[in-house]
């Protein structure tokens, strides 16, 4: 019940009783040490904390079970990479850890000697490289996660074969491939956040068949799926397609369909505001989206821009469509987007009527909607459109954000407004809730 290790121990000398005892309890380590920004690192302080991480680890290591380590270092000095050598042999062969996180912001190359690790079940690199010389034995690691490093093809194969029980892996930032493939029979879940691949060179394509769960998000040149037949959800937030110049537009048009395309079989799908503004400016020019078998999406927005034709479009091509949650939630979004909506596109918008029939989609939720209805303008007719084509519509439930007495007033006169409004289905209710909004300062 104590909360950390160092009361623990002046515990442990009030009674001889206590002195064994701590020992035998599962512990997590965690030892930090970073520069503030704006400030010049002092060697000194530096010292003190190589110093004291191996007196601490030192007096650790005849702990029972030390179930989680980690390390963050942020230095750019290579006179302490034996140092963290040794860490990284604490974890990996002393304590036999199961959850290792070494995080740096400066590249450290991995020993060859933590390739072989039998303990690890949840391991965590942030820039540092990966270059086994051998091969790879990592035969109970479960969770895989690497950030801000350069990969290839034959390293992922080497990697990806020395762990035979992998079930999720997460890469981020990272550059150098443009395949990768997974036949590992146990992953389920892949994350790819944010990658470049060099100009000219072509776009990252990946080949999972056995993954269930994929999350796309941050920025890329081009990505495209190939044999993911196991899929059942997928998350597409990416914000960024990054073609350099030429015909950017087109490209990032091509790679945003080729995604969809590849995702229309996915039960359970959660679509990014760039992509839904993105998909806006295609339906406009006339696109139609890949028929969905989907039964779950999820539209993370906050109506920025004209977001109506994107969504339309979308749902008009989802007919096997039974639960649909909107997001408006996204304080920290700032959206760079290549194009912008024109106003002959915006009366082309005003103009045209999206009026296909939502066949089951029985619950409908809007949710964090800031502030006061009136001042989101797409909001009212697009809750119009759902009344008037869900004609199996159960449950329509918002749930906004708001603050004071003065702005619930407010809610109160749009709620009785959408009251009104007609509904296709008989048995559709509209349920109201709201909440404060988190203090965003």
């Amino acid at each position: 019940m104590l909360p950390d290790g160092k009361e623990v121990v002046r515990t442990s000398v009030l009674s001889t009783r206590w002195r064994s005892l701590w020992m035998s309890v599962p512990v997590s380590l965690d030892f930090s040490f970073s520069v503030g920004q704006g400030e010049d690192e002092d060697e000194d302080d530096v010292v003190d904390f190589v110093t004291s991480t191996h007196r601490e680890l030192h007096y650790w290591i005849s702990s029972q079970k030390i179930r989680k380590f980690r390390i963050f270092f942020d230095i750019r000095d290579e006179i302490f990479v034996r140092d963290v050598d040794s860490w990284v042999y604490f974890a990996t062969r002393l304590a036999k850890v199961e959850d290792f996180s070494l995080e740096f912001h400066s590249q450290y190359e991995l020993p060859q000697f933590a390739y072989k690790s039998t303990s690890l079940r949840n391991l965590s690199l942030h820039s540092c490289t990966v270059n086994p010389s051998g091969t790879v034995n990592w035969s109970c690691l479960i969770s895989l996660s690497v950030n801000n490093l350069e990969l290839t093809e034959d390293l992922m194969k080497k990697v990806l074969s020395g762990c035979p029980n992998l079930e999720c892996l997460q890469l981020e930032f990272f550059w150098g491939i443009r395949r990768l493939e997974i036949s590992n029979v146990k992953l389920r879940k892949l994350t790819i956040n944010s990658f470049e691949t060099d100009e000219g060179y072509g776009w990252l394509e990946i080949v999972a068949p056995y993954i269930q769960v994929l999350q796309l998000a941050g920025s890329c040149r081009g990505m495209r799926l190939r044999n993911m037949g196991s899929l059942v959800s997928a998350v597409l937030d990416l914000f960024d397609l990054d073609f350099g110049d030429g015909d950017k537009s087109k490209e990032e048009s091509s790679c945003l369909k080729g995604l969809l395309h590849s995702l229309a079989q996915v039960d359970n799908l959660e679509i990014g505001s760039w992509c839904i503004k993105y998909m806006s400016t295609l339906a406009l020019e006339g696109w139609q989206s890949q028929p969905s078998s989907g039964r779950f999406l999820k539209i993370n927005t906050n109506l920025k821009e004209l977001d109506f034709p994107g969504i339309c479009s979308f749902l008009k091509n989802s007919s096997h469509l039974q639960t649909l949650v909107i997001d408006w939630y996204n304080p920290d979004l700032k959206l760079q987007l290549p194009f912008h909506i024109t106003d002959r596109e915006s009366r082309r918008f005003e103009t045209h009527k999206f009026d296909c029939p939502l066949l089951h989609l029985k619950t409908i939720k809007f949710i964090n909607l800031v502030g006061p209805l009136s001042e989101n303008k797409f909001v009212l007719p697009l809750v119009k459109y759902f009344l008037e084509n869900a004609i199996v519509l159960e449950k329509f439930e918002i749930a906004g954000r708001c603050r004071g007495s003065a702005m619930s007033q407010v809610h109160v006169k749009i709620e009785q407004e959408l009251l009104r409004f007609p509904r296709s289905s008989p048995h559709a209710s509209i349920v109201f809730s709201y909440q404060s909004p988190p203090d965003l300062d």
